[in-house]
């Protein structure tokens, strides 16, 4: 396990997918409120049913928004702490920590809306959970939250 500040690679890639993780939340935003372009998935599903669901918001805040604001949220993150790696507080380390594991377990929600409940999927949405779960994946393998652990455990 490796510590924040230590593999310039690894924060390079999840800065690099947070920013497409946003492009890709953005993408969904812009074409959602388009009458001139809707959103069209590439692959056979049916994403103007998915995004115009009951489930496109969370506690009225449409969830490509949510997802803008994560993603922006962990680019400039780990932006931060390339650029910075010591000037970072410790309590960061947490909120990206909690971050992480909130955007993964909201990934896991809105996917199983798609099979079970809506029966319908987007590709695009699919995408974007993906990246959410990479991002969270490789945080979880890559680096040493004992500092995280301790602020709960003792």
């Amino acid at each position: 396990m490796i510590l924040f500040g230590q593999d310039i690679i690894i924060q390079v890639a999840i800065s690099l997918l947070g920013f497409s993780g946003f492009l890709v939340a953005r993408h969904i935003y812009k074409h959602k409120h388009s009458e001139e372009a809707p959103l069209v998935c590439p692959v056979r599903f049916d994403c103007a049913t998915v995004v115009h669901s009951d489930y496109s918001k969370f506690m009225g805040i449409p969830v490509e928004f949510l997802g803008m604001v994560y993603y922006a949220f962990v680019c400039l993150s780990y932006l931060a702490f390339l650029f910075l790696p010591y000037a970072m507080p410790n309590a960061l380390i947490g909120v990206m920590a909690f971050a992480s594991v909130t955007g993964f377990l909201f990934s896991i929600y809105l996917i199983a809306v798609q099979i079970f409940i809506l029966k319908k999927g987007c590709s695009w949405c699919f995408v974007s959970a993906f990246i959410c779960i990479l991002i969270f994946s490789i945080t979880l393998l890559a680096y040493n939250f004992s500092y995280v652990t301790s602020l709960f455990l003792g």
